[in-house]
């Protein structure tokens, strides 16, 4: 299953007291998927994943499925660091209507190869629907590596892709020298997309379509129609774009940004802190040099 080219990867909206926002996390989704995304992913990094409670994840879930009814992928990011609740969480995605789920790799426990394999092969077992690996090494503190993703991809006929967010080109050639044909390959990195196309990448799982959803797709569609250096040009348009969202850690910025533009998506939770007068100041210039506000 294809699941799209842009899959944004969205933040959580919160109210005046700190309380999820649910409809404005349908509003924000159904824009999205207007201005270049293929689909949504809940409850990711982005999404400040580790901060919501069972009972909210529950319920984005269930905004995100009516927002994205009429078309667009619903990705449910579903995992912990311990694997029988992750299988748990699983399950119970599955009944909420994902089309897929995003499995991190578990963090802080920094388990084996062998750990990390049998971890994602018993959440792969607890549900019948396709997942997305994600690795991200800078925040779990470890790297599923090329031969553990090939294990399980030709042991887990639904786990069907991986999202790279671990920086390196090489990792992600080494995944395309080997991985079979129909299993895809996500950026995990707005800078890094154009490059990860250039070696067997799919697409993006993006903060920056939050913002130029639209040109990212269209920077997609021309390196895939042959058109290089029309891709290229955008690539390098929106780079500032890509590195400055992540001038402090994520979701900060974008949220900023999403603020600074009107959306009033609130805060982030403690204990990631709202950005410094110097941070919002760049993303303010930022966004008025792109005509983004």
């Amino acid at each position: 299953m294809f699941f799209g080219k842009v899959l944004t990867a969205m933040v959580t909206p919160y109210d005046s007291a700190g309380e999820v926002d649910y409809a404005k996390v349908q509003k924000l989704a159904k824009h999205l998927l207007a201005n270049g995304s293929d689909g949504v992913l809940i409850c990711g990094t982005t999404g400040e994943s580790p901060c919501l409670t069972p009972a909210e994840r529950a319920n984005l879930w269930a905004a995100a499925k009516e927002a994205t009814a009429g078309g667009g992928a619903l990705i449910l990011g579903t995992t912990d660091n311990e694997t029988a609740f992750s299988c748990e969480v699983a399950k119970k995605a599955q009944r909420a209507g994902a089309d897929a789920l995003l499995a991190v790799a578990p963090y802080y426990n920094k388990p084996s190869q062998e750990g990390l394999y049998r971890h994602f092969a018993k959440i792969a077992a607890s549900a019948d629907i396709p997942i997305i690996l994600y690795n991200i090494p800078g925040r779990t503190g470890v790297n599923i590596l090329p031969e553990t993703v090939l294990r399980l991809a030709q042991d887990c006929p639904n786990i069907v892709a991986i999202k790279d967010a671990t920086g390196s080109l090489d990792s992600v050639s080494a995944l395309g020298g080997m991985l079979p044909e129909g299993f895809d390959v996500y950026s995990g990195d707005d800078s890094l997309t154009l490059p990860i196309l250039s070696v067997g990448g799919v697409g993006v799982i993006s903060v920056a379509s939050h913002l130029i959803g639209n040109q990212i797709a269209q920077m997609i569609e021309l390196y895939q129609q042959g058109d290089v250096a029309g891709a290229r040009r955008i690539h390098l348009q929106y780079f500032e774009v890509f590195k400055k969202l992540f001038i402090t850690t994520n979701p900060v910025p974008v949220k900023a940004c999403l603020n600074l533009q009107g959306w009033a998506m609130g805060d982030c939770r403690l204990p990631l802190a709202p950005p410094a007068d110097d941070e919002l100041a760049v993303l303010k210039a930022m966004l008025e040099k792109y005509n983004l506000l």
